[in-house]
């Protein structure tokens, strides 16, 4: 999915409900909620020592790929995948409740 071999991997834990990178003891996440074709966004974290590295924009992409791949339709309510998908206008179709 990445394509720079060095880059950390985001893995989907579908039983946590979240994309991941793990990093050494440090873990960052985008968490989600699914109801159906429903998915909700709604929490973003990178630890501080992982900060700056493009780690949460990563994560969004995979995140927002395997929504879309899937058929289901997302709502942001975590700030940064909601600004993400505003910097990146190919993922507006697939939300609801989006406002630009």
């Amino acid at each position: 999915m990445l394509t720079d071999p060095n880059s950390p991997e985001v893995i989907h834990n579908p039983e946590a409900n979240r994309f991941e990178i793990r990093i050494g003891e440090h873990l960052a996440m985008i968490e989600y909620m699914q109801s159906g074709n429903n998915v909700v966004f709604n929490h973003t974290e990178v630890p501080e020592e992982l900060e700056g590295q493009g780690l949460a924009s990563r994560m969004a992409r995979v995140a927002l790929d395997w929504a879309k791949d899937n058929g289901l339709k997302i709502q942001a309510l975590c700030p940064f995948v909601a600004g993400y998908i505003r910097k990146h206008p190919e993922y507006q179709p697939i939300t609801w409740g989006y406002e630009p």
